[in-house]
């Protein structure tokens, strides 16, 4: 039996030489793989309460919709600057070289709603954490964090967890 692992491929040398890119979409484009990935990302949090699901950009935005859909809940995209209309709080953050920002609606999030953070890929945990902090800046309370793959190599998974954070990633590659 295939595991989502085995749904992703990866691409050498992608966007420049020495990177391994961790490509998804072979396994978005899977009935199987696609099913099994939300029934495992959703696995950890059932029973519990959660409210929304927040996306981060842009492959977040896939899961998390398939996510909301499937718990009957609303979504919530957290988006580079600029992209969002309408009233939107800001969130700084640092990229290997250099600073970047993202948004999100500021009716988005209600106080007191339990969220669910996703993405398809757990990094250095830059863009997740300036997700939560926009998320907690509206007076969210995460109940997670979940990614199809976390690339411990980097950090990311070390860094929310000192944060507090519960990560639910479903596998893992070395190497990034």
């Amino acid at each position: 039996m295939k595991t989502v692992k085995d749904y992703i491929r990866t691409i050498v040398d992608f966007p420049h030489e020495g990177i391994m890119f961790r490509d998804v979409t072979t396994l978005f484009a899977d009935p199987r793989g696609m099913r099994l990935a939300i029934d495992q990302l959703l696995d950890p949090y059932v029973g519990q309460r959660i409210d929304k699901v927040v996306g981060l950009e842009a492959r977040g935005f896939i899961i998390g919709g398939a996510i909301a859909h499937q718990l009957s809940i609303g979504f919530v995209p957290i988006r580079k600057k600029g992209k969002l209309p309408g009233a939107v709080i800001s969130e700084d953050y640092q990229l290997e070289y250099g600073e970047a920002v993202v948004e999100i609606h500021d009716d988005a999030i209600q106080p007191g709603e339990k969220i669910l953070v996703v993405d398809d890929l757990l990094a250095t945990g830059g863009t997740a954490e300036a997700g939560i902090k926009l998320v907690e800046r509206l007076g969210g309370e995460i109940v997670g964090c979940a990614f199809i793959i976390d690339l411990p190599e980097l950090g990311g998974r070390a860094k929310l967890d000192a944060l507090g954070y519960e990560i639910h990633a479903l596998c893992e590659f070395e190497g990034a």
